[in-house]
């Protein structure tokens, strides 16, 4: 006599693969916990609080908004770019399907969830670039916006079924969708806040205003690339598959390669940077490490289902390396203040990593396929999410900058947001933190230094 369990296996393969898909989602949302604890290290003391009110209010309004409005928005995009007809009821059935699935559609809500998670990973980034000036209110209206529209519609684009993926746009988990996204938008809106005082002198050249815990930026530094295992072996696996009533081994034919190009990505990610770190100073600077084993970790995001070993360690490896050139290209020739070198690790190491997908593609060396038709759909997606992402952020922050709402004041910038924006001491115990402090000196009272990663306590 056939037991239940003997008759219903597709149950138990459905059950098991929304088990995995859950738990990945849990592991990538804790990744807020690693951008709270790396943007908090890389603030000054006065302004710990205000970052990691930040971090709280972009996940808890973000994942509203994009429960409510960007899921939907997405769908909508993916139908309009793909060339399909769209009237009202498709729109309503993009909201309600979500809303009020049909009661077989038991992925649903699992499904946004894990789309929500993402979301808000590319949200999150732009935080850590407008650290120290920005008003809060405006930073938490582009995360409505970044969460109802601006992502939703790169997702519309590519992973919805838009028109950069029919015309074979290749991002596995997030290089360019999320991270190189994030990145851009984080550089835009620094440039258009501009930089905090104090950052460059008159004659342009850049002070050097170290972060308050080097022990915190790489407590979450571990913790980001802990949960970045969710984002690239949770988006490879669907550990079992169910077909002519058997039971067999799904997408984990290939997990294990991925997990592994994830591993080495990261790990040379860290050699990179550190190693152009030394060449360019001497020394082997810990958060230049500690950052190149996140730009690694973006850099092999794009191509980490479709790329073997090799390729993985000359990704990560360029990834991490062009972290302290890019960084320094930003501050010194841009003079944009990305604090928490948002662009250098997301946005160019996401766009970098993506556009070497048709290089060290499988499909390229085993397949047959040709160079030129695996490059032109990398080339065109990266240009139009940076072009989308630049336009739809500057119009935002730079609508609050012709208001005079975009930064605060200068005396709360003095200040510190955390007294200044929240009331609160951090570090009450230690007194309160030096206005003046916090800029790196030679001891004549001249600035020093020429990067962003020296640590020191302000207070």
């Amino acid at each position: 006599m056939l037991t239940p369990l003997q008759t219903d296996l597709a149950t138990v393969v459905e059950g098991v693969n929304l088990v995995w898909v859950l738990t990945v989602t849990f592991l990538i949302f804790f990744m807020h916990a690693g951008f709270a604890m790396l943007e908090a290290g890389q603030v000054r003391a006065k302004n710990v609080a205000n970052q990691l009110t930040k971090n709280l209010l972009t996940w808890s309004i973000g994942v509203i908004v994009f429960f409510l409005l960007g899921a939907a928005v997405s769908s909508i995009v993916a139908a309009l770019t793909s060339g399909s007809a769209l009237d009202i009821t498709d729109i309503t059935g993009a909201f309600m399907s979500l809303y009020a699935p049909d009661a077989s559609a038991t992925t649903a809500w699992v499904d946004w969830l894990f789309g929500a998670v993402f979301a808000m990973t590319a949200a999150t980034i732009v935080s850590g670039a407008v650290a120290g000036r920005a008003r809060l209110r405006a930073y938490l209206t582009y995360t409505i916006l970044i969460a109802g529209v601006i992502y939703p519609v790169v997702v519309g684009f590519t992973w919805g079924g838009g028109f950069l993926d029919a015309l074979g746009f290749h991002d596995f988990a997030g290089g360019m969708i999320v991270h190189g996204m994030g990145g851009i938008a984080g550089l835009t809106a620094a440039w258009i806040i501009g930089p905090r005082m104090d950052r460059f002198k008159p004659d342009g050249t850049a002070n050097v205003i170290p972060g308050h815990s080097i022990t915190f930026a790489v407590l979450g530094t571990l913790i980001l690339a802990f949960g970045w295992y969710g984002f690239n072996v949770g988006t490879a696996a669907a550990p079992l598959a169910y077909a002519d009533g058997g039971v067999t081994l799904g997408s984990f034919a290939y997990v294990g390669r991925v997990a592994l190009v994830t591993t080495l990505g990261m790990a040379a990610g860290a050699i990179g940077a550190g190693g152009v770190a030394m060449y360019k100073t001497g020394k082997v600077d810990t958060l230049y490490v500690a950052n190149g084993v996140l730009a690694g970790l973006v850099g092999i995001t794009a191509i980490a289902d479709d790329i073997v070993w090799p390729g993985a360690l000359v990704v990560g490896l360029l990834a991490g390396a062009q972290l302290p050139v890019v960084f320094e290209f930003v501050e010194k020739r841009l003079q944009i203040d990305d604090v928490c070198a948002v662009f250098p690790v997301h946005g160019s190491a996401g766009v970098l990593g993506t556009l070497l997908y048709p290089v060290f593609a499988v499909p390229l060396w085993h397949d047959g396929a040709s160079f030129v038709s695996l490059a032109v759909p990398q080339v065109l997606g990266v240009g139009v999410i940076a072009i989308w992402t630049f336009v739809a952020t500057a119009v935002v922050f730079g609508g609050f900058r012709a208001v005079g709402q975009v930064r605060v004041s200068s005396d709360h910038e003095r200040e510190g947001l955390d007294t200044a924006e929240h009331g609160v001491d951090t570090y009450p115990e230690f007194g309160s933190p030096d206005a003046d402090t916090g800029i790196r000196t030679d001891g004549s009272g001249v600035p020093s230094g020429d990067g962003f990663m020296t640590t020191g306590r302000e207070d």
